[in-house]
């Protein structure tokens, strides 16, 4: 089967000399000149290999914002703690909880009253005692000054009398010591009046204080806020020396991102400057504020710290952790995608494509925003880069350039 399909050269030979009348030699040279022309004719010249066409984009004169990335703890903007301001009495009642939206001098809890209540009344009854004994006094004022008018009238008559012999000198002697003697009644008079009054000032200075202790009983909000922690319990003894207060308030509700940032970054740090804060478990970052920025580093951890002011927000819970990006300035300068920047051993470098050759070019990136990097140097608004995928390519590379627009942001981050 195999020799029929292929017939030997030598039959191949003799077969061709039949048909064409020539020699076997002659058939059999001119059998192997075709056989070595038919590959030479069948094989084609090797193509050129076509250059890898590759996406660039040219750089683009934008404005960046400078911004700081900052992490910390939110706290209450102020925290005010609640206190009795009376001691010894039992609390009865509770009247808010954690959590509580409370208005200033709103009603906290409040304290037994029984004593008080005792106090004011026997109060009462000493102001009762205290007016009676000032009209007591009076009317003996009066008395002594009725007295005293009477002995002045007799002596007066007496000295007339004795003028003309009728009275003798005892007698103007008598009247005279008694006039003295009336002064003296009139003159302790008025001090028991003065006593009197004074004891019912007494009175009622201890009535002010009772019942200025009596409103003391019911313990209220010195300022407005949210309730952050309640340790009051019903039936405790009120004290002012005890270590935890009955509550603690955050006033106005305000909360703050307490953030540390490193020391080389405080001095771009200003009261005023936006930042964008994402409180743990938000989704959607909240614009706030630096509100306050701290005098001193921590020498041990170089960490500053700033106070980052919040809009009120029900969600914010104080003692979470939040970052923020604070936007601290802006720069100009050329943009370029991140993916057309790559890193190596020596530094930042892009691929510049000029008349279709690759050739490394080493950079200076300063900020980079989402997607996008801005170069300080390098580069030029003319040139051509290669867009991504530039790990894969080496200078001298030949390329087809194919170009495509660059997308520019705002919201950038410092490339560190």
């Amino acid at each position: 089967m195999i020799h029929r399909l292929f017939p030997s050269p030598r039959a191949a030979a003799s077969r061709l000399e039949r048909e064409s009348g020539r020699p076997a030699g002659a058939a059999l040279a001119l059998l192997l000149a075709l056989a070595m022309a038919v590959p030479a004719a069948a094989a084609e010249p090797p193509a050129t290999p076509q250059a890898l066409a590759v996406t660039v984009v040219r750089p683009k004169l934008e404005t960046l914002a400078e911004t700081l990335l900052v992490t910390g703890t939110l706290l209450p903007r102020e925290e005010i703690e609640v206190r009795p301001e009376i001691e010894g009495h039992r609390l009865l009642d509770i009247l808010v909880e954690v959590g509580d939206q409370v208005k200033q001098g709103q009603v906290l809890a409040r304290l037994s009253r029984e004593v008080l209540d005792i106090q004011l009344a026997q109060n009462t009854a000493g102001a009762a005692k205290a007016q009676a004994a000032i009209a007591q006094q009076r009317a003996a004022l009066d008395q002594a000054g009725a007295q005293l008018t009477e002995a002045t009238a007799s002596v007066d008559r007496a000295r007339q009398l004795r003028k003309s012999g009728t009275v003798s000198q005892e007698t103007l002697d008598e009247r005279e010591r008694a006039v003295k003697v009336a002064t003296a009644q009139v003159a302790a008079a008025n001090e028991a009046l003065a006593a009197a009054e004074a004891e019912a000032v007494l009175v009622k200075a201890q009535r002010d204080e009772i019942e200025v202790r009596l409103k003391r009983t019911d313990v209220r909000a010195p300022k407005a806020g949210v309730i952050l922690e309640r340790t009051a319990r019903i039936g405790a003894i009120a004290t002012s020396v005890a270590i935890e207060p009955l509550f603690r308030i955050s006033e106005d509700g305000a909360i703050d991102l307490d953030a540390e940032v490193p020391e080389v970054a405080m001095p771009r740090l200003k009261v005023g400057q936006s930042a964008a804060v994402t409180p743990a478990g938000f989704e959607t970052p909240l614009i706030g504020r630096v509100r306050l920025i701290s005098a001193e580093v921590d020498k041990s951890t170089r960490l500053g710290r700033a106070k980052i002011a919040l809009p009120a927000d029900p969600h914010l819970k104080p003692g979470a952790f939040a970052r923020a990006v604070v936007e601290t300035g802006s720069r100009d300068g050329l943009v370029v995608p991140q993916s057309a920047v790559m890193f190596d051993a020596e530094g930042a470098y892009v691929l510049k494509v000029t008349d279709g050759v690759i050739a490394k070019a080493r950079v200076t990136p300063t900020l980079k925003a989402a997607g996008l990097v801005l170069l300080e140097t390098g580069i030029g608004a003319d040139d051509t880069l290669v867009a991504r995928a530039g790990g894969f390519l080496r200078s001298g590379d030949k390329v087809t350039p194919v170009e495509a627009p660059a997308t520019v942001g705002r919201i950038g981050d410092e490339v560190r």
